[in-house]
């Protein structure tokens, strides 16, 4: 479904991605993992056209994403979270979730100011996808409060409905448990899988390992820009390269004994 060939990024004289390669299959759970800095986020963004690769290519379903504006990517079906939660906080959830909506509306002002047939098929259709979202996501019985009202696990689950309202066909999730509890994780892995086994594919980017681990099928691990492994979770928790890239390595073997 996506896939990643040779892409480098150099911000100046800084090379943040150098010769990354990655295969995200179509209905999978892809998870993309790496110490801070690695580069993880900028992957999202070159998928998503906020920035250009500096060499290399980037193919959904077959089409080239180089030099694409992010809303024309988002038409071709990837949507995305971020690691700062983007959400209208005045807005109730059901507003926030029909801000995504706007690609799939094309009736005319006209049929607005006049409130034609047209107007309120598409408006009624609108709504009832985005009661349906956030009952996906576990925020059903919350519909017309305001998304400033919720917890912070909330929010990012609002995120994630108002994402799914572009229709996506490829769902990006940058940090989506970072600063949650432990009781928001378990409803937000199950909701993803639950977003999963509906249809969609998820490429999530994570640093809680338990979290990636326990949801997805396949990891890549980013290192100084670079991809040292692409496994499935078990393999890539027991790689040497891993461990190290995590913990660090003692190059004197006395070390140890010594302290």
């Amino acid at each position: 479904m996506l896939e990643l060939t040779s892409i480098s990024k150099s911000f100046g004289g800084l090379k943040v991605l150098d010769d990354v390669n990655l295969t995200v299959p179509q209905g999978s759970i892809f998870g993309l993992i790496g110490p801070n800095g690695a580069g993880k986020t900028t992957v999202f963004n070159l998928i998503t056209g906020l920035i250009p690769p500096t060499s290399g290519t980037i193919t959904f379903d077959g089409a080239d994403l180089a030099g694409l504006p992010p809303h024309r990517i988002t038409r071709l079906g990837i949507a995305r979270t971020f690691q700062n939660i983007r959400i209208f906080k005045e807005m109730s959830l059901l507003e926030n979730v029909l801000v995504g909506r706007h690609r799939h509306i094309d009736y005319g002002v006209i049929s607005m100011l006049f409130s034609l047939p047209d107007y309120r098929a598409q408006e009624a259709a609108a709504r009832t996808r985005a009661y349906e979202l956030l009952d996906w996501v576990g925020l059903g019985g919350k519909a017309h409060e305001i998304a400033d009202t919720l917890s912070y696990g909330e929010q990012r689950r609002l995120e994630i409905a108002r994402a799914l309202a572009t229709e996506p066909h490829l769902l990006l999730l940058d940090e989506p448990v970072a600063g949650m509890n432990p009781a928001e994780k378990t409803e937000l892995m199950k909701a993803v899988r639950a977003i999963n086994e509906r249809g969609y594919t998820v490429f999530l980017i994570e640093h809680d390992m338990r979290f990636v681990m326990g949801l997805c099928e396949q990891v890549a691990v980013l290192n100084f820009g670079r991809i040292i492994t692409c496994d499935k979770p078990e393999a890539v928790r027991n790689n040497p390269d891993v461990i190290e890239a995590y913990l660090g390595r003692d190059d004197d073997a006395n070390t140890r004994e010594r302290a």
